[in-house]
């Protein structure tokens, strides 16, 4: 049965943005939002955030909080938020089931 389930956050995501937030001595939020562009037709956007927004899905854990705002929830559905370590750089990275085709930046997808 596939059911519409809210986007995960890994456990590293979630220590990736405690570092962040213990580095620069505040309590940012990270931001996942989708947006139409990009050269698959869709595009991540993540950033930090200061507070979250009335229509804004919060997930939390250890005091740290991922937003994801209401129009961008049906594209995440099922997705997992995670963070990797590659020789390309480190980044917070989104597993998106929805997806039936990315590109090679990894932000941009179609569905």
């Amino acid at each position: 049965m596939d059911l519409d389930l809210p986007p995960k956050v890994s456990d590293r995501a979630f220590a990736r943005l405690a570092e962040i937030n213990a580095a620069t001595g505040e309590a940012k939020a990270l931001r996942v939002a989708v947006e139409g562009g990009g050269c698959s037709g869709f595009q991540y956007e993540i950033e930090l955030a200061d507070a979250p927004g009335d229509d804004d899905l919060v997930l939390e854990k250890d005091g740290q909080k991922v937003l994801v705002d209401s129009v961008s929830l049906p594209f995440l559905s099922n997705a997992v938020i995670d963070f990797t370590e590659e020789l390309i750089g480190a980044r917070f990275v989104i597993n998106n089931p929805n997806a039936t085709s990315s590109c090679g930046c990894g932000t941009s997808f179609s569905m």
